[in-house]
């Protein structure tokens, strides 16, 4: 659909995920660049974290913020560029019969999603608790993938397989099985976001008929890190 134009928006997550510890570059902030940019800058050293600009490549603020002598994040763990897939969800379907999904994270799911114990900011992020619906679900001792229903749109993420489970099709049915539910919810397109570099994840989705809408990026002043 439509783009919403909104002022540069920052948010708090404690420091887990990028979306969620940056400015949201989208549009007039209604102040100079420079001026919004130490605006990012006072928020960040407020909350302990990092200061971050979420910009689409190749927009108007992405230029902005780059002249402004901002920088690719180059050592986001997760991966600074990163591509915005959709798909029809009537294209993701198959056996899903083993695919447990619970409207709560359950400690499988966690160890499956992240490896360990979460920490409160990964509950709070990732665990809304009667916000946005979201499904958890979970092959058990295999994998896991997380889904959140938005109107029309169906947001997957934190996919995850064992290692020594890939290429059985685990992620395929754990998709479908996310799929289904937000079907069934009214929802018709699905969104993903997937790493540049992730090349695995991306042949996964466009094997399935998601294509790209769009790519963003994560910039930090110069000498910040690169975190």
């Amino acid at each position: 659909g439509p783009g919403l134009v909104v002022p540069v928006v920052v948010t708090d997550g404690g420091g887990f995920t990028g979306r969620a510890n940056a400015a949201l570059a989208l549009g007039d902030p209604g102040l100079p660049v420079a001026d919004a940019l130490d605006a990012v800058r006072a928020f960040a050293a407020e909350h302990g974290i990092g200061p971050r600009v979420h910009a689409p490549i190749g927009s108007r603020w992405d230029r902005a913020v780059t002249a402004a002598g901002w920088v690719l994040e180059t050592g986001h763990e997760a991966g600074a560029e990163v591509a915005v897939l959709v798909v029809d969800l009537d294209r993701l379907t198959g056996d899903a019969q083993d695919v447990q999904l619970t409207d709560r994270p359950s400690a499988q799911w966690w160890a499956l999603a992240l490896g360990r114990e979460p920490t409160p900011d990964e509950r709070f992020v990732l665990d809304p608790r009667g916000g946005v619906p979201t499904a958890f679900g979970t092959v058990p001792g295999i994998g896991a993938i997380r889904a959140a229903h938005v109107v029309d749109h169906l947001h997957l993420s934190r996919l995850a397989v064992r290692p020594d489970a890939r290429r059985a099709g685990v992620a395929t049915r754990l998709t479908a099985a996310a799929a289904r539910w937000g079907r069934e919810r009214g929802a018709r397109w699905g969104v993903l976001q997937v790493a540049l570099h992730n090349s695995a994840a991306r042949a996964l989705y466009e094997g399935v008929g998601a294509v790209e809408h769009h790519r963003y990026r994560y910039l930090v002043p110069p000498g910040s890190g690169h975190r």
